[in-house]
């Protein structure tokens, strides 16, 4: 089957599609590969609550864990066996997309611990530990941009570890995360590691935002608050991309210095990009972001949404920061405490994602007592 005509015009634009879900029943039915076929799909996140989800479903995964149980077991480490067996299955099916692609794309993410969100040291560690594990060149541990998240981040980017940084959601914390990356690349080139092989991605997350502000919007219900409804998500992201640009150029310094010893770009990732409000467009968070040198990574409602109608009306994002600095100071100028809400979004994000954590030991660890 040929690759889906609005998905291809989308990667033309610049924008790499991944896919927010991974299962043993996509690998096993050859439904990823399909995907990287026939809907340019180039790459693959996943977090807890994915694995929960494929754990919690059929029998994939019931054989593995009656191996794991006969051998004594136990959920932890079945945990790691199973997610980590995925994932490096997922890297070799994408390995084509990997090496066509010049290393940039062909990725797959596995998140850390989430309880390890406040633990700098335990998320170093871990981060190391499953990259040796899944030994896959187009890996991507992903670290959360918490307080801890951010100096565990320079110091696994500095062992040579490539990094998809997830749970962004204000500007400041995202130049936080810019600083990481560039100090690990800079203990990257000191240690001696290959800053070509090194790379990463800043997973900024859309419609949660639009989500939360929304409400805070109809409870002052004033027609003009109401007005600016659905438009933070698109605003902070394109702020988030003016910030990019000013880090990622000829002009600044630093960065050059590590251009010419081999480093690369550190992408925008926009996750979160399933659309939660019925009344706006099920592809708002795709056509609203199409810029270059970008990541979406949809969940497969929203690829096939897309797929379906979605279009690309060209860059929605470069020239467009200080368009997207009026909303936010409107949304201010109505009473919108922004700082409060991205900490809130911030620490509900880890909270969901420990959620997912447990549901997934719940599960396993039923499963290993059944199959024992």
């Amino acid at each position: 089957m040929p690759t889906n005509e609005r998905l291809n015009k989308l990667s033309a634009a610049g924008v790499s599609v991944w896919l927010d879900d991974l299962s043993r029943d996509r690998l096993e039915s050859g439904n990823l590969a399909q995907l990287a076929l026939t809907r340019s799909v180039v790459g693959v996140t996943t977090n807890p609550t994915i694995f929960a989800g494929a754990l919690s479903k059929g029998t994939a995964y019931d054989a593995q864990i009656a191996q794991i149980a006969a051998r004594g077991g136990d959920t932890a480490d079945a945990i790691r066996e199973l997610t980590t067996d995925d994932v490096r299955r997922a890297c070799d099916v994408l390995r084509e997309q990997y090496e066509s692609s010049g290393h940039v794309d062909g990725r797959v993410s596995i998140e850390v611990d989430p309880t390890l969100a406040a633990d700098t040291d335990g998320t170093v560690a871990q981060a190391l530990d499953l990259w040796k594990t899944v030994d896959r060149p187009n890996l991507l541990i992903k670290i959360p941009a918490t307080p801890a998240g951010v100096p565990a981040i320079a110091r696994v980017i500095g062992e040579g570890v490539s990094v998809n940084v997830t749970l962004i959601f204000s500007v400041e914390r995202y130049r936080e995360v810019m600083d990481a990356y560039l100090s690990g690349l800079e203990a990257a080139a000191d240690a001696g590691h290959d800053l070509a092989s090194i790379h990463s991605v800043a997973s900024f997350f859309v419609s949660r935002v639009d989500s939360e502000i929304d409400k805070r919007l109809d409870a002052v219900g004033t027609a003009e608050a109401k007005s600016l409804q659905g438009k933070a998500g698109l605003a902070n992201a394109r702020l988030a991309y003016a910030a990019f640009e000013e880090v990622f150029t000829d002009t600044n310094e630093r960065w050059n210095a590590l251009v010419g010893k081999g480093g690369t770009v550190q992408r925008p990732l926009w996750a979160s990009t399933g659309v939660k409000n019925p009344d706006y467009p099920d592809t708002l968070y795709v056509t609203g972001l199409v810029a270059a040198d970008t990541v979406n990574t949809m969940p497969e409602k929203t690829l096939e949404a897309f797929a379906d109608h979605g279009e690309v009306e060209g860059d929605a994002v470069s020239g467009r920061g200080a368009e997207s600095q009026e909303v936010f100071d409107a949304l201010s100028g109505v009473g919108i405490d922004l700082a409060d809400v991205f900490g809130l979004l911030e620490r509900e994000g880890v909270q969901k994602f420990d959620v997912s954590w447990s549901e997934l030991m719940d599960s396993v660890s039923a499963q290993l007592e059944s199959a024992r």
